[in-house]
């Protein structure tokens, strides 16, 4: 490593992400779409980013395809030998690198002892459950990233190494512009999962006698919930089923919507699906769950409730809630270039850079909480 890099200058990076969609995605994906944002914007400061990913994936970084297509288009049983390949992949090639930042999960933790290169890992998913636990038991000294204050909560009794919590940023100034919600529905942005509550919010819609509109995901995993849940709830005339939408189709229903119906069923880590929306000035009615309440504030940016009763009540006073404001948080804080910041001060830390303040105190400081 160069004496430029220990100082925090520009850093020879590996950015390693999941391989079941391309970077970015083309229709849903969060992981992706995250990797993506920070892969452009550490090329934009003028960091040495080659980014591990699907082949078909697109960046101005140096691609290393780790597998050919993604890998939903690839048949079943060839995916985890695609997965173990790219770890041994960036594992052969660690040494042309000041740091590997890792999106896998917890994969490539197997090759730790092999790579002598600094390594940080971005978990990305739920860490809740037995199985999580023990493995954190045995890999308790990786260095690790939360996406939420909240994602961490079920190992809060454990002693881990924890870097910072480091919110999501998207190209949202760029990307989403301020609508003016006057299209007269809620939409729902996401999977038709119970987790995210698309049947409860059908039935919330219907109550207010408001149109909803649908652009969503069905995964094989949820097809029951799907079929005795949702089904038979598309047929009321205030539904429009839309599937899943591109992304220019998902800000175009952003923008004209009066208010974002998540009421989530679970402690989502984190939801790009609200800031998304935030950042087009539709506000947000869902359940203060998980992350919901580090993403925006009840009565300025959109309501929080628990009941069906009480969801239904919200829908019908989003009036209150003033748009341009909500777009204006979302901006600030969840913005590429902010999330970016804080992962450069993550990789600054990990480094060893001298005089440098632990990372979880300089990401905490660059938070604005007005």
């Amino acid at each position: 490593m160069t004496q430029q890099n220990r100082d925090g200058g520009k850093l020879r990076i590996a950015q390693v992400a999941p391989l079941f969609i391309r970077v970015p995605p083309a229709r849903y994906g969060g992981t992706e779409r995250v990797v993506s944002a920070l892969t452009e914007e550490l090329v934009r400061r003028g960091h040495e980013v080659t980014l591990f990913a699907a082949g078909t994936s697109s960046t101005s970084a140096r691609l290393r395809p780790a597998s050919p297509r993604p890998l939903w288009e690839l048949d079943a049983h060839e995916r985890l030998a695609y997965e173990i390949a790219e770890v041994e992949d960036v594992a052969r090639c660690s040494h042309q690198f000041d740091l590997i930042h890792w999106h896998l999960e917890f994969l490539h933790w197997l090759m730790a002892g092999e790579i002598q290169t600094p390594s940080i890992t971005t978990l990305h998913g739920r860490l809740d459950g037995d199985a999580i636990r023990k493995l954190f038991a045995h890999h308790s000294n990786e260095p690790v990233i939360s996406i939420s204050d909240a994602q961490r909560r079920p190992l809060s009794d454990l002693t881990l190494n924890w870097v910072a919590t480091v919110h999501h940023g998207l190209n949202l100034s760029s990307t989403y512009r301020l609508g003016a919600g006057d299209g007269g529905y809620l939409v729902f942005v996401g999977r038709s999962t119970p987790e995210k509550g698309l049947a409860t919010a059908i039935r919330v819609a219907i109550r207010c006698g408001l149109r909803l509109k649908i652009a969503a995901r069905i995964e094989p995993a949820d097809l029951d919930y799907h079929r005795s849940q949702v089904v038979p709830l598309l047929e009321h005339p205030l539904v429009d089923w839309l599937g899943e939408a591109t992304d220019c189709e998902k800000v175009a229903l952003l923008e004209g919507a009066i208010a974002l119906l998540m009421p989530i069923g679970w402690e989502e880590p984190f939801g790009l699906s609200f800031i998304e929306a935030l950042s087009t000035g539709t506000p947000v009615i869902t359940r203060p769950l998980g992350s919901v309440p580090e993403m925006m504030r009840h009565g300025e940016h959109g309501f929080f409730a628990d009941t069906e009763d009480e969801l239904a009540a919200a829908c019908l006073r989003i009036d209150s809630i003033d748009r341009a404001s909500c777009r204006k948080w979302a901006i600030e804080r969840f913005s590429a270039e902010r999330m970016t910041d804080d992962y450069e001060a993550a990789y600054v830390w990990l480094l060893g850079v001298p005089g440098v303040p632990r990372a979880e105190d300089a990401v905490a400081a660059s938070r604005t909480v007005g």
